[in-house]
C-alpha cells in the first residue's frame, strides 16, 4: 500500500471521506484480491481509480485488474490525475452519475 497519497488522490479523498458524498461510506487503498484500489464505496460495489502517467504504459494491467474486480461484482471508474487536479465538480459529478448506476 502506498503510504503517500499523490496530490489528486489526497484531494479526491477530502471529497469523499467522512460521508461527505451521498452520505456514504468510502474507504482509501483497500485491498481486493491480489490488488489495492484508491478508493471503494462497499456498500454502492464502486471503486474509483486516479491514474498517473505510468498507467498509459500499463494499460494491459490496468484491464487484467478492472476485469478482475468486475468479476468480483465492483464497477470501476478511472480518472486521470490531471482530471482531478483540474477539474474536480467534472470528477464528482462523473461519480454521481457511476454511484446512481446511470
Amino acid at each position: 500500500m502506498r503510504q503517500n497519497p499523490t496530490e489528486a488522490e489526497d484531494r479526491l479523498w477530502q471529497a469523499l471521506r467522512s460521508r461527505r458524498f451521498e452520505n456514504t461510506k468510502f474507504r482509501r487503498q483497500v485491498p481486493i484480491g491480489p490488488y489495492v484500489v484508491d478508493f471503494v464505496c462497499p456498500a454502492a460495489k464502486l471503486v474509483i481509480e486516479i491514474d498517473g502517467s505510468q498507467h498509459a504504459d500499463n494499460v494491459e494491467y490496468d484491464t487484467r485488474r478492472s476485469e478482475f474486480l468486475a468479476g468480483k461484482g465492483y464497477r470501476v471508474i478511472r480518472f486521470w490525475n490531471n482530471d482531478v487536479l483540474q477539474s474536480l465538480d467534472g470528477v464528482y459529478q462523473a461519480i454521481e452519475i457511476a454511484f446512481r448506476g446511470d
